[in-house]
């Protein structure tokens, strides 16, 4: 196994960060400057600045956790980073992005894998929303949004979408895309704002009554149906 890969499923931080610290000249293989081609075997002995690296027992791990406006998902040290908000024993890592304004559901996990296999727009993977604007949701808005609209030099892709019952304000809208702040430059094209962004459901993973900040791990039944669709 090379050493960046290694270093990311120890829990000490990411692959690309460990790419960073080995371009930085930081780690150490044997007392030898590690390179990008360096592999490691049992018994090698990693330093990371100056510090012996300690492999964490791998444990699968899959979460949904309910993210509050405010949290950043990175697991870059910053302020109000999502692994510190979460504070997990295992080394996990979001699935995809929830932009820093927008709240809801967002999948972690330490199987590095499935990360590209729900996060890639590619797979076309259903991801739902509940969207509240500023001014009444107008019929011509939601049909065209549904169909399409270019947005920065790109047509979004043809989308579910539905007014919420006993509302005016409020709509769904179920993506299988995914391009940075989509639902909002949407929106912002027919001059409205966004008030309120939640995801509520990643494939077959529902918000349901988890609480905002709260998080609890996929069920076995959860996690058959999940993999079931990722085949």
């Amino acid at each position: 196994m090379k050493v960046d890969k290694y270093i990311g499923q120890s829990g000490y931080t990411s692959r690309r960060k460990a790419y960073d610290l080995i371009d930085a000249k930081r780690v150490l293989v044997n007392g030898k400057l590690a390179t990008f081609s360096t592999k490691i075997k049992e018994g090698d002995v990693i330093l990371i600045d100056g510090q012996e690296l300690k492999k964490k027992e791998f444990i699968p791990t899959y979460i949904v956790y309910n993210k509050p406006k405010g949290i950043e998902c990175t697991s870059e040290k910053i302020e109000d980073n999502i692994i510190d908000a979460i504070g997990h024993s295992q080394a996990i890592y979001p699935v995809g992005r929830l932009d820093k304004d927008s709240e809801g559901l967002i999948l972690l996990t330490n199987h590095g894998e499935i990360i590209n296999k729900i996060g890639n727009s590619k797979f076309e993977h259903e991801k739902e929303y509940i969207v509240t604007l500023n001014l009444p949701v107008r019929t011509a808005f939601l049909k065209e949004i549904a169909e399409g609209i270019e947005i920065q030099g790109v047509k979004t892709k043809p989308c579910v979408v539905s007014r919420e019952p006993n509302s005016k304000r409020i709509f769904r809208i179920i993506l299988t895309q995914g391009l940075n702040r989509q639902i909002r430059r949407m929106c912002n094209a027919y001059d409205y704002q966004v008030i309120k962004l939640q995801r509520v459901r990643v494939m077959n993973i529902h918000l349901d009554k988890l609480k905002v900040g709260q998080w609890r791990d996929l069920t076995e039944e959860e996690l058959k149906e999940l993999f079931a669709q990722l085949t």
